[in-house]
């Protein structure tokens, strides 16, 4: 399965450094960022910040490896990492399975 994994970073080195990552390790096939304000709500405050969303194409077996892989780089508390299931174009879906190999 085609999945897009969301995540939002405090700065675009930071965003930077999650998406190369991510890339060359061959979990992700393309990651786009782009600037973002976020509200939110943290510890019973409303919040609103800056952000650099990421938006990363991958397939389902490696979501793990995504997530722990954020994880590990991110410089938030709790990182926002949800997956969707994509579908698309049958020519860009085996680009994406053959660059996460």
């Amino acid at each position: 399965m085609f999945i897009e994994v969301h995540t939002t970073a405090a700065n675009m080195e930071e965003a930077r450094k999650i998406a190369h990552t991510l890339t060359e390790k061959g979990l992700a096939a393309c990651v786009n960022m782009y600037p973002v304000v976020s509200v939110y709500k943290w510890e019973g405050k409303i919040e609103e910040d800056n952000e650099i969303a990421l938006s990363i194409k991958s397939t389902s077996r490696h979501f793990e490896e995504i997530r722990s892989t954020i994880k590990s780089l991110h410089s938030y508390e709790l990182p926002a990492i949800v997956s969707r299931k994509i579908e698309g174009d049958p020519d860009y879906l085996h680009w994406i399975a053959d660059s996460t190999e």
